[in-house]
């Protein structure tokens, strides 16, 4: 585990915020992460823009669309992460999709995310089955590759956990990215069989748009990731958003 992610989990619940890369602006994006972590964010995960991201729901799904229209490219991602790198040591996850990585050059870019000071990498749409198709670029280059485990995955909850990388994601209730009214807490039982069999971080996502259900999710949890709720306020107030966004997570980290 990098040094920066164990820190992230080392002293309380860790508050993992996720942004969409170059919404509205590769410039706003980069203020964004400095308001997330004056707000006490503990890991930032940086959403790549993608035209097909399955496993989002319309809010992300909109944000990437503007990202993409803005001019976004995975060069100018790097550039501005090499920037932020000079200015904090928050632990950094890029989550992205296996084509852009594939359109890119799968060594080239797991290289490139290193080298400007990534963490860990997270890609949903790759079963956990088939993750050697990154995993040891990832050892290579020093980045956690980390893996999902979602509602339906006690059966291979156990062999999931023995292999991760940095942290384990898990999804709190099926479907897609997105706020919702009520979330299950199926995913608490999950967790407890993989704390049972080893010592690793596990933070809940998808879904999570509120300090009450943040609370809520942390105390089955190590920590809490928040996306949707977070693009839906930068996608209301635009290239102002970054105060707004601030508040909300200062209201988040509160309660964690």
């Amino acid at each position: 585990m990098s040094e920066r992610i164990r820190r992230a989990f080392a002293a309380r619940k860790a508050f993992i915020p996720f942004i969409t890369a170059g919404d509205p602006s590769m410039e706003v994006t980069e203020q964004l992460v400095y308001a997330l972590e004056a707000a006490g964010a503990d890991l930032i995960e940086l959403g790549i823009p993608f035209s097909d991201p399955v496993a989002e729901g319309p809010v992300i799904q909109a944000a990437s669309e503007r990202a993409l229209a803005a001019g976004f490219t995975t060069d100018k991602l790097f550039e501005m992460t090499a920037r932020l790198r000079k200015r904090t040591d928050i632990a950094l996850a890029f989550m992205t999709y296996l084509n852009p990585v594939y359109a890119y050059g799968k060594e080239r870019f797991v290289r490139q995310a290193a080298e400007c000071g990534v963490d860990a990498l997270i890609v949903p749409d790759l079963p956990f089955e088939e993750k050697d198709e990154l995993a040891p670029l990832c050892e290579q280059y020093g980045l956690a590759f980390i893996s999902l485990i979602a509602p339906t995955s006690r059966g291979r909850a156990l062999r999931i956990a023995a292999e991760a990388q940095g942290f384990v994601y898990c999804v709190s209730s099926m479907g897609v990215t997105g706020m919702r009214a009520r979330l299950g807490t199926e995913i608490g039982g999950i967790i407890r069989l993989v704390k049972e069999s080893r010592d690793i971080p596990c933070a809940i996502g998808f879904g999570v748009s509120t300090p009450e259900q943040a609370r809520d999710m942390a105390e089955l949890s190590d920590g809490v990731i928040i996306g949707s709720a977070i693009v839906d306020i930068a996608a209301r107030h635009g290239k102002d958003c970054a105060g707004p966004v601030r508040e909300f997570a200062e209201k988040i980290r509160a309660v964690l």
